[in-house]
Formats: structure tokens, C-alpha cells, sequence
């Protein structure tokens, strides 16, 4: 629909669907018939700051929270008095499926992911169960400031130009798969951010990363490097191509690589846009 908001289940259908509810219009109880309403909310990196005005009014209209127990832990100071439900690691389709049938019994929910609900996050996931279970009640995709946004703030400009973001995560993608990206964005010189780029089990693969842009750029092109981007544990560095490697580099990081024109400016780190400055 032009200038409006994709209808889900046929319910939302106008350019504007505002977050404002009153807090006597919510229906608690868990048991009762009736659709409520689903928000799938991006709470940004972390920290408060970060958070949008619209994701902290979609909480604060929901009388239910569900997500990965980190980001419960990171919303908790504007949920008092809402039921909270947190689940661990790889629970996802979990997650996505209790928030659904607590909408479509009639509450009003918010699904909370860390940065962009649909940069790696359960917009999709929510869509799609939507649809496979025939669940029609209205949901709202509210975006946040994802990681990549963050550090580059951090870092200086270095998504100025074209970029891609890639997850290193072969949970659900096979690595052949990932690897062959790798090559076409690096092959193609895009800046980009790299997402779950090494965990205690999985560290071969941003080796294999750093060694497929080596192909393609010089070992002085500027690598960052954020961790809990956002949050009082904040780690930010700046380093290159043939470096960073060196660099502590966990679950909680992104990378962002950049292409054959980004350069450190002072202690920034920017990707021209072609002005001719």
C-alpha cells in the first residue's frame, strides 16, 4: 500500500498506527478471546540513551515483555509492574511464539530486541510464524539503533558509502554460504559490518574473513572494532586490516571493515563520499 503500513492479518491499514494506549484499554487477562496487539521493538544497543522515544512508548503501552534475558535486563528500568518473560540463548522461535499467543489472547505485548528488530533480530521470525499459524493480530515492527549505527557513531563515518552487514553465525546459515558473501563484498569493495564475529567455539571463521579482504585491500585499510557498544562495559578500537585480529573480539562485537577509500582522519575513522574535499 503506497505511503501506508503492510496490513497483518488484515488489521492495520492506515499511514499512522499510533503507540498511545491508555493503560484502562489493556486487556490482562492471558485467558480472554480477542487479538491485542504485538510490538516488536528495537531498544537500540543497550543503554538507555540509545533507546528511541517511540520504543519506550510501545513498552510502556504493553502490559507484557518478552525477550532474551540481556535485553529484559537492559529495558527493566521502564517495566515495573509488567509481566516479564525472559528466555535464554537460541530460544527464539520460543520467544516469537508465547508473545504471539499472549497478543492473540487479548494483551498487549512488546517483543524487545537489542539494535534493529529486523537487523538480525524477530521481525522476521515474528512475521513468518504469524502467517504459518494463522495467527491475525495486529503488530507493529518498531525500529531501533542497530550495532553497526552505533559503533560507526563511535568510530567516526566509516558507513558513509556503500556497506553491507554480514553475521559470521553459522547456526543458521551454512558457512559455505557466508563465505561466498564474504568474497562478493569484498571483491566488490563495500564497507562492511560484521556481526557475531567470534564466540568461545567458533574462531576460525573472521581468520578466514580478514584473509578473504586481504585479497582485495590493503593491510593498512582502518578495521573498528566495538564491544557492548553503548553499555558502561564500552570497548572501542581502531585498528587496520593486518591487525585487528589482535584485538579482543567476542559474541558482543561488531567489525566494521573498511573498503579501498575509507582512511583515518586524526583519530577518526571515515569512508569518503566522493565531495572532492
Amino acid at each position: 500500500m503506497p505511503g501506508g503500513r503492510k496490513a497483518i492479518g488484515g488489521l492495520i491499514n492506515q499511514k499512522e498506527d499510533p503507540i498511545h494506549l491508555s493503560k484502562e484499554n489493556v486487556q490482562r487477562d492471558h485467558d480472554r478471546a480477542g487479538p491485542g496487539r504485538l510490538f516488536v521493538v528495537g531498544i537500540g544497543p543497550g543503554g538507555p540513551l540509545d533507546r528511541t522515544r517511540r520504543a519506550e512508548e510501545a513498552i510502556g503501552a504493553s502490559d507484557c515483555v518478552v525477550g532474551y534475558t540481556r535485553y529484559v535486563e537492559h529495558v527493566a528500568d521502564i517495566t515495573a509492574g509488567k509481566e516479564m518473560i525472559a528466555t535464554g540463548m537460541t530460544q527464539e522461535v520460543e520467544r516469537c511464539r508465547m508473545a504471539l499467543d499472549r497478543a492473540k489472547a487479548g494483551r498487549t505485548v512488546a517483543l524487545v530486541s537489542s539494535g534493529d528488530p529486523g537487523v538480525y533480530g524477530m521481525a522476521g521470525l515474528v512475521l513468518e510464524l504469524a502467517a504459518a499459524e494463522g495467527i491475525a493480530v495486529p503488530i507493529e515492527i518498531v525500529p531501533g539503533v542497530s550495532a553497526a549505527n552505533a559503533l560507526a557513531a563511535r568510530l567516526g563515518a566509516p558507513l558513509m558509502c556503500d556497506f553491507a552487514a554480514l553475521s559470521l553465525s553459522d547456526l543458521l546459515v551454512p558457512w559455505e554460504t557466508i563465505r561466498e558473501r564474504l568474497e562478493a563484498v569484498a571483491a566488490a569493495d563495500l564497507v562492511v559490518a560484521i556481526y557475531n564475529p567470534r564466540s568461545q567455539k567458533r574462531t576460525r571463521q573472521l581468520d578466514e574473513a580478514a584473509t578473504i579482504f586481504r585479497r582485495h585491500r590493503p593491510g593498512t585499510t582502518p578495521v573498528g572494532v566495538g564491544t557492548a557498544v553503548g553499555l558502561p562495559k564500552e570497548h572501542i578500537l581502531l585498528s587496520d586490516l593486518d591487525h585487528f585480529l589482535e584485538m579482543p573480539i567476542s559474541m558482543r562485537s561488531v567489525v566494521i571493515i573498511g573498503n579501498r577509500s575509507s582512511r583515518r582522519i586524526a583519530e577518526w575513522f571515515v569512508t569518503p563520499r566522493g565531495y572532492g574535499v
